[in-house]
């Protein structure tokens, strides 16, 4: 059973291109839209990129700070980004930011993982999905 219901649209040359419209396992009325990138690294020691879509590589910025940039540009800034970090032995609260005060464009998003009310520090963990 697909997992997407495809429409076509035709292009200049004669091709057809898919063009997703809805995804099958989406209910109710409300559109549903997918990750256009999306990354879990290690953020400890050597930067390392486990799983990605859409995602060339990370940037190591120093402590706590990262930078993921994109294979494929987004269409404009105006994309929404969602991080989180794992939660390390002994430390609680840590967060993961992201967004368009930390170096964000249309071929990378920067991130930056800290303690509440505390310093910043490397996870073992980052996760990010980035929408648009």
């Amino acid at each position: 059973m697909p997992i997407s219901k495809i429409e076509t649209d035709s292009l200049a040359s004669g091709l057809v291109a898919p063009t997703a419209t809805a995804l099958t396992t989406a209910s109710g009325s409300a559109p549903s839209y997918s990750a256009r990138a999306w990354v879990n690294f290690n953020g400890t020691g050597t930067v390392a990129i486990r799983a990605s879509g859409n995602v060339s590589s990370i940037t190591d910025s120093g402590v706590g700070f990262y930078t993921v940039n994109f294979t494929t540009a987004m269409p404009d800034v105006n994309y929404s980004t969602v991080a989180t970090c794992q939660h390390q032995n002994g430390v609680t609260k840590q967060t993961a930011v992201s967004g368009e005060n930390f170096s964000s464009s249309v071929s990378a998003v920067g991130l930056f993982t800290f303690v509440t009310g505390g310093s910043d520090f490397d996870p073992a963990t980052v996760n990010v999905a980035v929408f648009r």
